[in-house]
C-alpha cells in the first residue's frame, strides 16, 4: 500500500463559538504542514477525514460526532490540554469517533494529527480501490469500518488476524483481500482449510502431511496445509468447529511454526500469516470448555467483527442490484414495489441470502426492462393488506406498553439488536404457537414467507445448540479440507 501522490486533506468543524480560537490554531498548524483544510463550521461535512475541534466536551458532543460520523468519514476529536473524563472519552468513541487527542502545543500535535491523516488517507484509498468495492460491495459505517480495519491489520502489521460473525457476513472473502493486500515480496498462496470437512482421525495427514507407510493407505509422502502455506496465508475457516484434541495440535505450530508430519520424528519449519473465521461465540465455548484458552489468544491477536446485513440496511440495494447485475449481465432497475420488497425483507442468512434472492429472482426475469413485482418468485411474496408494524403494535398492545418493555430492557443493560432480536423471536415463538404449529398459517400472521420463517427457526435452533450467533454453513464442499486459491 504505497503512499499515493494525493494531497492530504481534513475538515475543521468547531464545536461552538468558544471553541473558533482552537480550531483556528489547529487548521493554522495543518496547513503549515502541508494538509489542506477546509471549515465547515456549520455545513454538511465532505467524505475527507473531519477534526471535530471541542475545547472542553460536553454531553452534547457525542450527538455532534454521530451527525459528522453518518456521511462514513473519520472523526478526529481534537479537545483542550485537559482531556474529557474516561466515560466520555469512550461514549465519544462509540458515536463514532476514530480517535481523540489533547491539544498541547508543546506536544507537536500537529505532526501526530499528520501521520493520522497519512494513515487512514492509505486505508481509505485501497478500501475505495475498484478491486475492493467490487468484491466486498457496501458503504455503510459499519461495513466501511470493518473494511478499514482488515486493511489496517494486513498491511500494517504482521500478526494473525481472527474474522468473526454470522454464517453469510463475507468472511472468506475479508479472508482473501486480507491475503491479497499482505506486503511480503515472496508471498506464497492462500491455503484454506475447512474446519468442518476435516475428519478427526485424517486430521494429522491433512494439516501436518504423512510420511509413506505411515498409516495403511500412506502409498506415498504427502505434504499438509501447513507445509503449502509456507510464505503464504493459512485460512481456517469455522475455526470453531475443531474438536479440542485437533485444538491442542495446533498449538505449537500456531507459536512457533514447527510441526512433524504423521510418520515422521524430523521437525521441519514453515512461515505463514494465520487467518481464522468462526461464526461461532468464542467466548461462550471458552466458558463451556469446547476452545481452548491457549489457542485462542494465540488466533486472536486482531479481531474483526464482519457486521450481518441487519446492521447495514444502506447496502441491501446496492448488493441486490449488484448480484443481479452479475446474474443477468446487466444492470436493470427495479420496480419501486420490488425495491421496497427487498429493503424491508428479513435476511436470516445475511448477504449469503440475499445473493439467493437475487439469483432467483434473475431466473424469472426477462428483457432488458425493469424488474417488476411479478418476477419475485411466489414463496417470497409478502402477505398484503399488512399495517405497518409500528400502527398494528400500537394499537394492539399501547404505545405506553410498548415504551415500558423497551424501557426495562434498556435499564437491565440489553442494546439496540438485544431487544430487537428478541421481539423477533417472541414474535415468531408466539405465531408458531397460535397457528399451532403451521408454519404457513404462522407466516401469512407475520407478513413474512414460510421460506423465512423456516430460516429463522432453523437459526435458532443452531444458536441453542452451538450457543453462537446463527446458522452453519452448509455449503461446504465434501471432497476436500484443504484448497489452494489463486491470487
Amino acid at each position: 500500500m504505497p503512499v499515493g501522490d494525493a494531497e492530504l486533506t481534513c475538515a475543521v468543524h468547531a464545536g461552538g463559538p468558544g471553541d473558533a480560537l482552537l480550531a483556528g490554531c489547529v487548521a493554522q498548524d495543518l496547513s503549515r504542514r502541508g494538509v489542506i483544510v477546509a471549515d465547515i463550521s456549520g455545513g454538511a461535512p465532505p467524505e475527507a477525514p473531519t477534526l471535530f475541534v471541542c475545547a472542553v466536551p460536553d454531553e452534547n458532543s457525542p450527538k455532534t460526532v454521530a451527525q459528522l460520523a453518518r456521511n462514513a468519514c473519520r472523526v478526529l476529536v481534537v479537545v483542550g490540554p485537559c482531556p474529557p473524563s474516561h466515560g466520555l472519552t469512550w461514549e465519544l468513541l462509540s458515536h463514532g469517533a476514530s480517535d481523540i487527542m489533547s491539544w498541547r502545543p508543546e506536544d507537536q500535535p500537529g505532526a501526530a494529527v499528520r501521520s493520522r491523516l497519512e494513515r487512514w488517507s492509505q486505508i481509505d484509498e485501497t478500501v475505495a480501490a475498484p478491486f475492493v468495492r467490487q468484491q466486498l460491495v457496501g458503504r455503510s459505517s459499519a461495513w466501511l469500518a470493518a473494511l478499514r480495519r482488515a486493511v489496517e491489520i494486513a498491511y500494517f502489521a504482521t500478526s494473525s488476524l481472527l474474522l468473526v460473525g454470522e454464517s453469510g457476513t463475507g468472511k472468506e472473502l475479508a479472508a482473501r483481500l486480507f491475503h491479497h493486500l499482505d506486503p511480503r515480496r515472496d508471498k506464497g498462496d492462500l491455503i484454506v482449510v475447512d474446519c468442518t470437512t476435516i475428519v478427526p482421525t485424517l486430521s494429522g495427514s491433512e494439516l501436518f502431511g504423512h510420511e509413506r507407510g505411515a498409516f495403511t493407505g500412506a502409498m506415498s509422502a504427502r505434504e499438509g496445509a501447513f507445509a503449502a502455506a509456507d510464505r503464504g496465508t493459512l485460512f481456517l475457516d469455522e475455526v470453531g468447529e475443531l474438536p479440542l484434541v485437533m485444538q491442542a495440535e495446533l498449538l505449537r505450530v500456531v507459536q512457533e511454526g514447527t510441526y512433524k508430519r504423521v510418520g515422521s520424528d524430523r521437525w521441519r519449519t514453515t512461515r505463514f500469516r494465520l487467518v481464522c473465521a468462526t461464526n461461532r461465540d468464542l467466548a461462550a465455548e471458552l466458558s463451556a470448555g469446547r476452545f481452548r484458552l491457549d489457542l485462542f489468544h494465540r488466533l486472536a491477536a486482531n479481531v474483526v467483527r464482519l457486521p450481518p446485513l441487519r446492521e447495514r440496511p444502506g447496502d441491501v440495494l446496492p448488493l441486490f442490484t449488484h448480484f443481479l447485475a452479475e446474474a443477468v449481465g446487466s444492470d436493470l432497475e427495479l420496480h419501486p414495489a420490488v425495491a421496497e420488497f427487498i429493503e424491508r425483507r428479513d435476511y436470516p442468512g445475511n448477504v449469503r441470502d440475499l445473493r439467493q434472492l437475487a439469483l432467483r429472482i434473475a431466473v424469472r426475469h426477462v428483457g432488458a426492462g425493469p424488474v417488476t413485482p411479478g418476477d419475485v418468485p411466489d414463496e417470497e411474496r409478502p402477505a398484503a393488506g399488512l399495517a405497518p408494524v409500528e400502527s398494528a403494535v400500537e394499537s394492539a398492545v399501547g404505545a405506553p406498553l410498548v415504551d415500558q418493555v423497551v424501557a426495562a430492557a434498556l435499564r437491565d443493560g440489553c442494546g439496540y439488536r438485544d431487544i430487537r432480536n428478541a421481539a423477533g423471536e417472541a414474535a415468531v415463538r408466539l405465531a408458531v404457537e397460535s397457528a399451532g404449529g403451521d408454519l404457513m398459517v404462522a407466516a401469512r400472521q407475520l407478513g413474512v414467507t414460510r421460506r423465512m420463517l423456516e430460516q429463522r427457526r432453523a437459526l435458532a435452533r443452531d444458536d441453542t445448540s452451538a450457543m453462537g450467533w446463527a446458522e452453519r454453513s452448509t455449503s461446504r464442499s465434501p471432497t476436500s479440507a484443504t484448497a489452494r486459491w489463486a491470487d
